[in-house]
């Protein structure tokens, strides 16, 4: 069965290799023309390049910025930490454990999302001030690590 099965034409097709005379049909120049830059080995031009002229890219106003935040989070809402028991103290540790944070390299931040249904210690390195407010009603307390 496997020894009579065959690819499908055009399956295989043939590497094209230049350079091996005229009978070939890639012979004389290899498919690259006459003379000149692009001619030649390791020939050519970088990408953008316009020959002297004044590149576009360059020609063109720029405008805006872009935005590189000063501190990566991880972050956690504050309604997943509902599933800890009331009067728990949740630590990164903790969260990692119930695998609400992820990644080990980065600090984590609670943001506001939801409602915390009881009082908890929670300790991160960064809050978002609604965060800070719905524990505070819950009447848990929120501490803040160094990062």
């Amino acid at each position: 069965m496997l020894d009579k099965m065959v690819r499908p034409k055009g399956a295989n097709k043939r590497r094209k290799v230049v350079g091996r005379g005229r009978g070939s049909g890639h012979g004389q120049q290899s498919g690259r023309g006459h003379k000149g830059q692009n001619a030649r080995a390791s020939g050519g031009v970088r990408p953008g390049f316009e020959g002297g002229q004044m590149p576009l890219i360059r020609r063109i106003p720029k405008r805006g910025f872009t935005f590189t935040p000063k501190a990566k989070y991880e972050v956690v809402g504050l309604e997943s930490l509902n599933v800890f028991p009331k009067g728990t103290e949740v630590n990164p540790e903790t969260l990692r454990t119930a695998r609400l944070a992820r990644k080990k390299s980065l600090p984590i931040k609670i943001l506001g999302n939801g409602e915390l249904k009881h009082a908890l210690v929670i300790k991160a390195h960064a809050f978002s001030k609604s965060a800070l407010e719905k524990i505070k009603t819950a009447g848990g307390q929120a501490q803040a690590l160094s990062v």
